[in-house]
């Protein structure tokens, strides 16, 4: 008779697994950056321009910044700033882009591995003011070194709509005038979606 069949588990290759414990789950990735914007994909019809040395060549169109640009030589046109106004471009080669992007985010996880996690905690509902409140709040955990987590807070029905709040967690991530980024992707919890973030370490 098969084993499965009178429940004898121990020789029954079928058997359901039992539960993992807790602590062998994976943790969530950290967020890869996207490759940026580079060339004619940027869109942005005017640019402050980077150049290769660093120097500030003042606002100018995109089609003036191409023709600075020598793809021949690895030498591009790349966006990183997109969020300023007007959008930062710089130009140089992607290898050396690459290379201070990793420099930059290992001195990020240095700085931050001994920093303490803060919370920032919002409301759909909440007025302009309450919003700018949290806006300060955030920016002196950021002066501080620390990097925060932001919670968007959902009561009743308002749990209801999962886009409508992930669309306001964004909303006020985009309120903040410091250059940050996520250390992982939003998530949606019981008393909704949270995301965490921290400061960009320049140079």
């Amino acid at each position: 008779m098969d084993p499965c069949l009178r429940g004898d588990d121990k020789l029954c290759y079928n058997a359901p697994m039992p539960p993992m414990n807790n602590r062998f789950q994976r943790r969530p990735m950290p967020v890869m950056a996207p490759r940026p914007l580079m060339n004619h994909q940027i869109t942005a019809s005017e640019l402050r321009i980077i150049g290769e040395k660093g120097e500030n060549l003042g606002v100018m169109s995109r089609e003036d910044a191409i023709k600075l640009t020598r793809p021949e030589e690895g030498v591009d046109l790349i966006l990183i700033s997109p969020n300023a106004k007007p959008p930062v471009a710089r130009v140089m080669s992607y290898d050396k882009f690459r290379y201070e992007e990793a420099k930059r985010e290992k001195k990020e996880r240095a700085a931050q591995k001994s920093a303490e996690m803060k919370h920032v905690q919002i409301t759909v509902r909440a007025a302009q003011n309450d919003l700018m409140v949290k806006v300060r709040q955030a920016e002196k955990f950021f002066a501080e070194g620390h990097p925060i987590e932001v919670v968007l807070r959902l009561r009743g029905r308002e749990k209801r709509n999962k886009d409508l709040a992930m669309e306001k967690l964004k909303e006020f991530l985009k309120m903040l005038p410091t250059e940050h980024r996520e250390l992982y992707p939003p998530r949606y919890g019981q008393n909704g979606p949270s995301v965490q973030i921290a400061k960009v370490i320049k140079g």
